[in-house]
C-alpha cells in the first residue's frame, strides 16, 4: 500500500514538452517519480534531454524517452502526439508547458515575434492537444497547461507573452467543456518562480514585496501542483491555480 500511495502514477505515461530545462525538467522528475513513464519533448535542448532521460532511466529501467519537435511547425504535431502515445502503450497526461517568453515594447512589435509567442504558447498547446485527444480520451486522460499569472495581469513591455498566456487560460477552460466528460484539462499559472535571466536585483527585490509571502517559488512547486492535478484531483477541471506566493493578490 505504501508504494501506491509513493507513486500514484504507475501505469502512467506523460508527455511533457519543454521538458529538458527549468520548469519542464521539474514537472519530468516528479511525475515521473510518482511512478509514470515520461516522454520528455524538446526543440534545441538534446543534451539536457538526453542527460535528463539517462538520468530517469538510470532510476526505473525503460521509462523515459525523449522527441525533438519544432511545436510551431503544425504538421509535426500529430507524429509527435503518436510518438508519445506509442512509446509505452498509451498517453495519459499533456502538460502543455513549452513556452517562449521576452519583452514585445509596444511600438516595436514584429510579425515575427507575434508567430513565434502565440505560436508556441497558444496555438501549439491547441493543435497538440487535438492531435493527442483520441489517446487521452481512451485513458480518461488529464492536459495540464502551464500559463502565467501574467495571462490574467499584464506585464508592461511583455504585451504578446500576456496575451498569448490569456488565450490559454481561455483554451484550457474551452477544452475542459470541448473534451469532458472523458478527459480534464487544467492550468497552473507560475508567479516568481524563475526569474527571467538578467533581471535586475532591484526588480527582484520590488517583485517580493508586493508578493504575500515574500520569498520566490521554485519548478519544484510548480512540479508538486502538477502532481496534484494528475493524482488527487479527478473532480476538478476547467481549473486555473495560481503558484505565486499570493502575487496575483499581493498586487
Amino acid at each position: 500500500m505504501a508504494v501506491e500511495q509513493s507513486q500514484p502514477l504507475v501505469g502512467k505515461t506523460a508527455l511533457i514538452t519543454g521538458a529538458a530545462r527549468r520548469i519542464g525538467a521539474a514537472l519530468a522528475r516528479t511525475l515521473h517519480g510518482a511512478g509514470a513513464n515520461v516522454v520528455l519533448h524538446y526543440r534545441r535542448s538534446s543534451l539536457e534531454a538526453e542527460a535528463l532521460a539517462s538520468a530517469l532511466r538510470a532510476q526505473r529501467p525503460r521509462s523515459a524517452v525523449t522527441v525533438q519537435c519544432d511545436l510551431l511547425e503544425s504538421g509535426q504535431l500529430q507524429p509527435l502526439a503518436a510518438r508519445a502515445a506509442a512509446a509505452f502503450g498509451g498517453l495519459d497526461i499533456l502538460v502543455n508547458n513549452a513556452s517562449s517568453f521576452y519583452a514585445t515594447a509596444f511600438g516595436e512589435i514584429t510579425d515575427r515575434a507575434w508567430d513565434d509567442l502565440i505560436g508556441s504558447n497558444l496555438r501549439a498547446p491547441l493543435f497538440l492537444t487535438q492531435a493527442a485527444a483520441s489517446d487521452l480520451t481512451r485513458t480518461g486522460g488529464l492536459v495540464l497547461n502551464i500559463v502565467d499569472i501574467h495571462g490574467m495581469r499584464p506585464l508592461r513591455d511583455y504585451s504578446v507573452y500576456s496575451v498569448a498566456k490569456a488565450g490559454l487560460i481561455m483554451l484550457t477552460k474551452a477544452l475542459a467543456r470541448e473534451l469532458a466528460p472523458h478527459v480534464r484539462v487544467n492550468a497552473i499559472a507560475p508567479g516568481p518562480v524563475l526569474w527571467p535571466e538578467g533581471a535586475e536585483p532591484a526588480l527582484k527585490e520590488k517583485i517580493l514585496a508586493r508578493t504575500p509571502l515574500a520569498r520566490p517559488g521554485t519548478p519544484d512547486n510548480v512540479a508538486r501542483a502538477a502532481l496534484f492535478f494528475a493524482a488527487e484531483a479527478p473532480y476538478v477541471t476547467g481549473q486555473i491555480l495560481a503558484v505565486d506566493g499570493g502575487r496575483s493578490v499581493g498586487w
